[in-house]
């Protein structure tokens, strides 16, 4: 019997993955042509910038737009001229996000969405130009936010993904990774899936059965927190850069001197508001901050990380620390522009203390999960840690201390999801597999 053809798209706050299904249980990859070379990860990124040339397109009147690692070349290439975006997924359950503030231009969500899954498709190539009837999307179990709206997420991806032409199908992102992870098991197992991606940490248990079961995985329980990779950027951020930019320092009020309120920092530790801040509003805010301050110098330093578009310099030199302390036990924040120098020594350990306070709220959602599930933890067979974040040891120290060392598996980080997502796709009832939203709120506050 032929499996139903499928693609599989996971759409990630860091990076999005395209696979398509071939034979029965195989999916294959989509590879970009990206400017550094051939990758299957493309960078959830957009750069906007104003071309007179451009005439047609979903926003005509000069604005020109790219994504992925081309938004980053452009981006790189004429950084005063142009707008940056990137974890825009963070935003798609936020009531308070209404539009980006683009030159001229205010675009909602899905207009973002869909100029990224523009790019996306075209720089697929020929893969992409005929899609099979079945397109798998995949979600988080919880989204980002202190009060995510779910329905308002759905909303606006239902919207971003219409100009695919045809129904689209959601699924939890971990239960792609389960399906992926399943397809290297023999045996029946029960499985818990650990995602762990830019916005979200998601958790599924799942039961597989053997390979030629009419039913292959049997979803037992799920629970997520809007805590991952961007929460542990935050907190490199809030203890190594935004001193530096005057947070913790002090303004005079007629005869006061006052704590600088910390909301006047909060865009700092989001990479997907970081960019948005650069408007006269913001500007005109912090001009008059920095009149009032005891230490304008800091201030300053604050408003050219604003002006300069600073925000992707900070966001790669957090990522190289957090991948040196996964491998080192010491490393550096090095940064450097004409307006802001950083050069600060971090160990493992400091990082870690950092995000002991996100690591335990992690620690209580996979409880949750294995309450829904009705399983203690000595009846999980298999551990699978996918996701950049996997690769943090204190994370993967978690897992070990609760499961056991010889449980813990990893591998694909950045592409079982949507592999999986794409297998999923050639089972014969689609409608079993569709996500459904939960009840609790699971959103936390930066």
């Amino acid at each position: 019997m032929t499996a139903p053809s499928s693609v599989g798209i996971d759409f990630g706050t860091t990076n999005s993955v395209i696979a398509l299904s071939g034979a029965p249980g195989e999916a294959d990859l989509v590879e970009f042509a990206a400017p550094g070379g051939p990758s299957s990860v493309f960078r959830s990124a957009l750069c906007f910038w104003q071309d007179d040339a451009v005439k047609g397109g979903p926003f005509p009147g000069g604005l020109a737009h790219e994504a992925g690692p081309w938004a980053i070349a452009e981006f790189l290439d004429f950084p005063q001229g142009s707008r940056f975006l990137q974890s825009f997924k963070s935003v798609a359950a936020s009531a308070t996000f209404e539009h980006a503030n683009l030159f001229e231009k205010r675009l909602r969500f899905e207009e973002l969405g869909q100029v990224f899954l523009t790019h996306l498709m075209a720089h697929g190539g020929a893969p992409l130009r005929d899609l099979p009837e079945r397109i798998v999307i995949g979600r988080p179990v919880r989204y980002v936010g202190a009060r995510p709206d779910a329905a308002l997420a759905r909303k606006r991806y239902d919207a971003m993904f219409a100009m695919l032409g045809r129904p689209v199908h959601y699924v939890y992102e971990p239960m792609g990774a389960a399906f992926s992870f399943a397809s290297r098991l023999s045996e029946p197992a029960t499985l818990l899936v650990a995602d762990f991606g830019g916005g979200t940490s998601d958790f599924s248990i799942v039961r597989v059965e053997a390979p030629g079961a009419a039913r292959r995985c049997v979803p037992l329980g799920a629970a997520g927190i809007g805590i991952a990779g961007d929460r542990f950027d935050y907190r490199i951020m809030d203890h190594l850069v935004l001193p530096l930019l005057g947070k913790g320092g002090t303004y005079r009020s007629f005869d006061k001197v006052l704590e600088i309120p910390p909301g006047h920092f909060a865009d700092f530790g989001d990479w997907s508001r970081l960019a948005l801040m650069r408007n006269r509003r913001t500007l005109e805010q912090l001009a008059r901050l920095r009149h009032g301050a005891t230490d304008p110098a800091a201030i300053d330093r604050m408003i050219a990380v604003v002006e300069h578009e600073l925000g992707f310099g900070l966001y790669e030199a957090v990522g190289r620390l957090k991948r040196t302390l996964s491998g080192a036990e010491q490393g550096a924040l090095r940064f450097e522009s004409d307006n802001l120098t950083i050069d600060a020594d971090v160990s493992r350990a400091d990082f870690e203390r950092w995000i002991a306070p996100d690591l335990q709220r992690i620690d209580q959602t996979v409880d949750r999960a294995l309450a829904k599930a009705g399983l203690q933890p000595d009846q999980i067979d298999h551990v699978f840690l996918t996701g950049g974040s996997s690769l943090i040891p204190a994370v993967r120290a978690l897992f070990e201390r609760r499961f056991g060392e010889g449980r813990i598996a990893t591998g694909d980080e950045l592409t079982s999801i949507a592999h999986g997502l794409a297998l999923i796709g050639q089972s014969a009832d689609l409608s079993e597999w569709t996500a459904e939203d939960e009840d609790e709120d699971d959103g936390v506050e930066v």
